[in-house]
């Protein structure tokens, strides 16, 4: 699902279910039931993942430089 916009409320909702452990989440009016605790943690860490990477790109980069003075 690349591209797919999550919302810390999905995230959220997704957390609580995994944590009491049941397999239905709902949210938005909307309410999905995942095959197994694997497939809803699953899920968890990609929305994690994708969310981590929407934000880490508005961050500044900074890095180290180097150079060499000729041969020794």
């Amino acid at each position: 699902m690349v591209g797919m916009t999550w919302t810390q409320g999905e995230l959220d909702a997704l957390r609580r279910a995994y944590a009491a452990g049941t397999l239905r989440v709902s949210y938005d009016g909307r309410s999905v039931e995942y095959g197994s605790a694997a497939d809803l943690l699953s899920r968890i860490r990609t929305i994690e993942r994708e969310m981590a990477g929407n934000t880490s790109s508005k961050l500044p980069m900074a890095g180290f430089a180097g150079f060499r003075r000729g041969e020794r």
